[in-house]
């Protein structure tokens, strides 16, 4: 081999080495935000990941691996997790928190992971002393959260996904609702400018009313993003429930918060609350306004 083409080979293998090492770094710089709008389908497979899991009782094997796999797919797309753990009414709490700095939040969305112990509602007398499977009432919340953790840009203003334990099992002897939410004000030293609670966003036939105690301004913000995007007919801008749910300590503290519900769901608290009943459209609808929603507050 002649000078000329050994200095023609080595100038090939160098350019060869500057691209692999140009896409490794590209790579790099991209983990965790490897996507970048949200996904519907993506978020109901975590639907029906979670109802896999079986019932996600406080204490039961379901509980535990709910928030193992929370953690791993939070970490996977780049965050922080942290578990606040208390005490209420002799139960341990495990609310699971998310974030990617140690900047106080002044966003936080959040819902529900954990499910109900008994389907008291369940048409069937039978069935009224099983578990719910909750597929929209706390794995709809938890999925769009989680997909939201994939796909939020890096440089949003400082905001944490909480996953509350303990919401849902008022009218259990032993229990109350929203305990875990009330653990978290309690005890968490955090003034956000606004919390924005999802419980029950998946249903197939989704209706998003005005929840009658939310903070008016932030609420006409996220309904007209809404509207913006193509989805007025999903978020409807007139008032209908009143809703004791995890963003009232938030109220109670004087924090703006906002609680985004279908609570005109037939399957509330019964055994048919399962997968079948949600929709990756309407995970999409909540999921895609919120993405805008936070990205446009980032901006001003």
């Amino acid at each position: 081999m002649n000078k000329r083409a050994v200095v023609l080979y080595l100038s090939i293998i160098n350019g060869l080495l500057l691209l692999v090492t140009g896409w490794y770094a590209a790579s790099f710089l991209t983990f965790g935000s490897a996507f970048e709008s949200f996904d519907g389908s993506r978020a109901y497979t975590d639907v029906q990941t979670q109802v896999d899991m079986g019932p996600r009782t406080p204490g039961s094997a379901g509980h535990a691996q709910i928030r193992e796999w929370m953690r791993k797919e939070l970490e996977s797309a780049g965050w922080i997790v942290e578990v606040h753990e208390s005490q209420r009414l002799g139960h341990p709490i495990y609310n699971v928190f998310a974030k990617r700095g140690d900047e106080p939040p002044q966003i936080i969305l959040a819902a529900h992971y954990d499910t109900r112990f008994v389907a008291d509602h369940d048409p069937d007398p039978a069935k009224q002393t099983e578990s719910v499977p909750g597929a929209n009432d706390g794995a709809s919340g938890v999925s769009v959260l989680l997909e939201l953790a994939r796909t939020l840009p890096d440089d949003t203003v400082p905001t944490w996904l909480v996953f509350f334990d303990a919401e849902d099992n008022g009218r259990v002897d032993g229990w109350d609702w929203i305990m875990g939410s009330r653990a978290f004000v309690e005890e968490i030293s955090v003034q956000p400018q606004a919390v924005v609670i999802l419980d029950m966003i998946g249903d197939a036939d989704l209706n998003l009313y005005y929840e009658m105690n939310s903070d008016q301004t932030i609420r006409a913000e996220i309904w007209n993003k809404a509207a913006e995007l193509g989805y007025g007919n999903v978020f409807i801008q007139d008032e209908k429930h009143s809703m004791l749910d995890d963003h009232t300590p938030f109220l109670e503290k004087g924090i703006p918060a906002v609680d985004i519900i279908d609570f005109d769901y037939p399957y509330w608290h019964t055994t048919e609350d399962t997968a079948d009943k949600v929709s990756p459209e309407s995970l999409h609808a909540v999921g895609d306004t919120l993405w805008h929603w936070v990205v446009e507050r980032s901006e001003k």
